[in-house]
């Protein structure tokens, strides 16, 4: 439970409006002043009066200074000690410019003099007062200010923010928590999106390991049940449950090989290798699937693109989850295009390899999220079909890093998306 920050009515008061008070200050002193003067020296009403209209205009033109002089100079201070040293210094310079200026003005008996000097102490000792006060309260309104901002942030508006002007140790002390509360308001954030992304894992991977499951159930139920009994029938029975099985185990393996990237345990067993060999192999084992939806699938590899120190397996991986992908989204009569080359500049030497498709491309909204974890875009590549569980791209991403490289994704100018990686060379 939060606990709420005591307020004080009167200091915010005061500090919304500093006018008070100095208005404060100079009513107390010069009722003060005038009482006294009644009281112990038994003045004439014409000499209260007279005193009254010269302390009046000595303490407005000392406390408007002293306001300038807070103002242009003192709030700009880079240090608050230094603000208030200079604030008790303007202070002493009061009360003996008060008491100094009365001075002169007044004419009394001798007799008199010990006990008007002593009533102009008290009324400059007053006007100091007051102007310390303004500077104090100034300078603790940012403070209460803190106080208020955080105790909104813990009660959950990650929003609020401070607004303290200045240079001096309050001031840093505002910006330093302005950026805390932008970071905290951050980590929230991405805390609500790992929790959306957990809850679609859930309901995505439920979905795409029910489905092969109720195929696999409802085709072994009508075998199990002598429902089905043409051979021809059966045969195509048992291809489907071995290839929704095959899915299901594919599932699982991005799974279990996705958590292993995660916690940095993945197995990279580097060596030279040529990569044009593995474009090819891939392309060979993705013509069968591409000549079913009447795709072509083509490969242009650079001639001097010559070995590549890499884990051929993993890479391997991540060239047909590319290609996979892009089979799934390309059109009956599409192309996907697989290209390797050798890209060299004055500071590293690097491989690139991409595959474009025909198909739609991405919605711009998904380009910055595609190698998201479980993330499925909802527009023109969108899994409606529900095939795959959303981490080929990911775990392409994770291979390629683990490579000290890098891995993007656009869309073609003439249409259709291109996904690439790069490898050091």
């Amino acid at each position: 439970m939060v606990n709420s920050i005591p307020q004080n009515k009167y200091a915010d008061a005061l500090s919304r409006a500093p006018w008070r008070i100095f208005a404060l200050g100079i009513v107390a002193a010069l009722a003060v002043v005038a009482i006294l003067m009644a009281a112990l020296m038994r003045a004439p009403v014409q000499e209260i009066t007279t005193l009254m209209y010269w302390l009046s205009i000595s303490s407005l033109v000392s406390l408007v200074l002293g306001y300038i002089l807070y103002r242009r100079g003192l709030a700009r201070s880079p240090s608050l000690s230094l603000t208030l040293v200079l604030t008790y210094g303007w202070a002493g310079l009061l009360t003996l410019a008060n008491v100094w200026l009365m001075s002169e003005q007044m004419f009394f008996s001798k007799d008199h003099d010990l006990i008007l000097s002593g009533i102009l102490l008290l009324f400059a000792a007053i006007i100091a007062t007051t102007f310390g006060i303004f500077v104090a309260a100034s300078v603790t309104d940012g403070l209460r200010q803190l106080a208020r901002t955080a105790q909104q942030i813990a009660e959950g508006n990650l929003q609020a923010r401070v607004s303290i002007s200045g240079r001096d140790e309050v001031a840093m002390v505002g910006s330093t928590f302005n950026e805390m509360a932008t970071q905290l308001q951050q980590a929230a954030q991405e805390r609500e999106e790992l929790e959306q992304m957990r809850k679609d894992l859930i309901a995505w991977t439920s979905h795409d390991l029910r489905t092969p499951l109720t195929s696999i159930r409802a085709m072994i139920e009508a075998l199990h049940d002598g429902v089905v009994e043409d051979p021809n029938t059966v045969t195509r029975y048992y291809k489907t449950i071995r290839s929704d099985i095959i899915a299901l185990n594919d599932i699982i393996d991005d799974l279990f090989e996705l958590a292993q990237l995660d916690a940095g345990g993945l197995s990279m067993q580097m060596a030279d290798h040529a990569l044009g060999d593995l474009v090819s192999d891939t392309l060979e084992m993705f013509q069968a699937l591409a000549k079913d939806h009447d795709v072509t699938l083509r490969g242009e590899v650079a001639p001097d693109l010559g070995l590549v120190r890499m884990c051929t397996p993993k890479i391997g991986r991540v060239i047909a989850n590319l290609v996979s992908n892009a089979l799934r989204y390309t059109p009956d009569g599409g192309t996907v295009t697989v290209t390797a080359v050798r890209q060299a500049n004055e500071l590293a030497s690097e491989v690139i390899v991409t595959v474009q498709d025909s198909g739609p491309g991405f919605a711009p909204e998904d380009l910055a999220r595609v190698f998201e974890q479980f993330y499925r875009g909802e527009q023109a590549r969108s899994r409606a079909d529900g095939s795959g569980a959303g981490l080929g791209l990911a775990i392409a991403r994770g291979i390629v890093a683990a490579h000290d490289g890098r891995i993007w994704a656009e869309n073609a100018p003439e249409g259709g998306a291109i996904v690439g990686f790069s490898l050091p060379y």
